[in-house]
């Protein structure tokens, strides 16, 4: 395995990703960590893409969605969890981005450290977005890497506080922001009026919520009919992003009574591109708020459906976005919180240059020592016997690390066999994701019946 301290040899990062959303954060977090712009990589980097194989793995078309990332989709492929530990085993990796759920970042963490690499990779995590659930829970199963990024100011000192209040080493956490802000300042254009609404998988998760959100939005088109009224999806009918949707907005418009308006329009592809020609964007807690506060768009957050934890708009109190679609309807505009603004990560004052600073300074300190320790993730068999093995066991891993017998077969050779493999594999991933996305839902709205 080639030296990090080798000063001729480019620097090798592997993303592993486990949703469409997790992989533009992750790939563009890699960017933001080993350049000074967020621009493509230099000629020393060289950045690795991996999807973590599962029901959420992106397509080529939400990879395409994703917008530019610095790595070409043709060279990125899936994994399993095993398959993973192997390929850093094998390819010498200097850094690795985990852009996971919360429990398969814990099981690649004890996976990286039953490797007992001579040289181990600096291992980096985070969150894709705004975090209004399972802050503890979350931020547990991402202790023990090396560098644990928090998008605000906010959420560094909220991380260090569970931490340190479990007797845990705090000192991962480094405050940066979220990678894929950007884009030109809101600039309003003659004769363009154009309202985004930004839905999301999972929330609002009822039938009755998603269809009155919806019924609402078409109703504001009807109210405005020289304004352009977007709905702004995730994905298709059988995708799956990081959340599941189990009752697309698709199938919901199919059937609303009346149709659909011709300034209504439901549109997908890459959010920035989106708000390039939003003048106001609606949503419930999307992130895709933080991304348009950035740019200096009217943004609202509705509480029609109340101010919950379980919707995540209780994020935005203290904001001064909270309003409701009747407000909206009569041609309100809320105004956002200078001091809230601050605090979250927005960096709409110009900051965002340098908001990655502290961090690339950290991955550069740690690949300049010797030797890194070991890592040392909070759950452990002796600190959470009843929940860590359940964890490992998704992914195929005994409760100390290494693969369970029968995961980690010898390697095997010849065209032939490995594309016999693959076809193989092909066909179960098919099954297994029209099963989770098509199957599952009907049976489980069957038993609400």
């Amino acid at each position: 395995m080639p030296p990090r301290t080798e000063k001729t040899s480019a620097l090798r990062v592997a993303v592993l990703a486990d949703s469409d959303t997790r992989w533009k954060w992750g790939a563009l977090t890699a960017r933001r960590l080993t350049t000074g712009d967020g621009g493509a990589p230099t000629p020393r980097t060289e950045i690795s893409g991996l999807l973590l194989r599962g029901r959420a793995t992106p397509t080529p078309r939400q990879l395409a969605e994703v917008g530019d990332v610095g790595i070409d989709t043709d060279r990125v492929r899936e994994v399993t969890a095993v398959e993973f530990l192997h390929t850093v085993r094998d390819e010498g990796y200097d850094v690795v981005v985990l852009a996971l759920v919360g429990g398969a970042v814990q099981a690649m963490l004890h996976g990286l450290a039953a490797l007992r690499l001579p040289a181990r990779p600096v291992v980096v995590t985070g969150y894709v977005g705004v975090v209004y659930e399972k802050l503890a829970d979350g931020l547990l199963l991402r202790h023990g890497a090396d560098v644990v990024l928090a998008n605000s100011r906010h959420d560094a000192e909220r991380f260090r506080a569970v931490y340190e209040g479990v007797g845990a080493d705090a000192s991962s956490v480094t405050e940066a922001a979220l990678p894929f802000l950007g884009g030109a300042p809101h600039t309003p254009e003659q004769g363009r009026d154009t309202v985004v609404f930004a839905a999301q998988p999972s929330v609002p998760a009822s039938r009755a919520d998603r269809t009155y959100l919806l019924r609402r939005l078409v109703e504001h088109a009807r109210l405005h009919p020289r304004r352009e009224v977007l709905l702004k999806l995730r994905s298709k009918p059988g995708e799956h992003t990081t959340h599941i949707e189990e009752l697309p907005y698709q199938r919901l418009a199919e059937k609303l009574p009346g149709g659909l308006p011709p300034n209504f329009r439901l549109v997908y592809g890459h959010m920035g591109e989106v708000l390039d020609r939003t003048d106001l964007l609606v949503t419930v807690s999307s992130t895709a708020a933080l991304e348009s506060l950035h740019r200096r768009i009217p943004t609202a957050v509705l509480t029609d459906l109340g101010v919950r934890e379980t919707l995540g708009n209780h994020h935005f109190i203290g904001s001064g976005l909270l309003t409701s679609w009747d407000h909206l309807d009569g041609g309100a505009h809320p105004e956002p919180d200078r001091e809230w603004l601050a605090g979250q990560g927005v960096a709409a004052d110009g900051t965002y240059a340098t908001a990655y600073d502290t961090a690339r300074a950290r991955v550069t300190a740690l690949l300049a020592r010797d030797g890194l320790p070991e890592l040392a993730p909070y759950y452990t068999p002796a600190t959470a016997p009843g929940y860590l093995p359940g964890i490992l066991a998704r992914h195929h891993l005994a409760p100390d690390g290494h693969p369970l017998p029968g995961t980690a077969g010898p390697r095997e050779t010849g065209r032939v066999r490995g594309a016999v493999r693959e076809a193989v594999r092909e066909a179960a991933r098919g099954a297994y994701r029209h099963g989770v996305q098509r199957v599952a839902p009907v049976v489980r709205r069957m038993g609400e019946l």
